[in-house]
């Protein structure tokens, strides 16, 4: 069993690196900013019509911005955890 060569390791792993960067392999996908920004829409549109005064509108817009803490809260309360 050889042992191991941290100096052949870190060439392998630029020599990676490097191809990966030229290639263009580092894929992410960010389709969650859509939704999310959807949701804020709706939620803000939601809040906004329901305001009875200037303030209580502003404060929706808040709540709008954190609506899917508003959601994880509410689907854990209901699965009682």
């Amino acid at each position: 069993m050889s042992e191991f060569n941290s100096d052949k390791f870190k060439k392998k792993l630029k020599k990676k690196i490097k191809k990966n960067i030229v290639n263009n392999k580092n894929y992410t996908v960010k389709s969650g900013g859509g939704f999310y920004f959807v949701g804020f829409v709706g939620a803000a549109i939601y809040f906004v019509s329901t305001a009875d005064g200037f303030w209580v509108g502003v404060l929706g817009i808040l709540k709008a911005v954190v609506w899917p803490a508003f959601l994880v809260f509410e689907a854990l309360q209901a699965l009682g955890a």
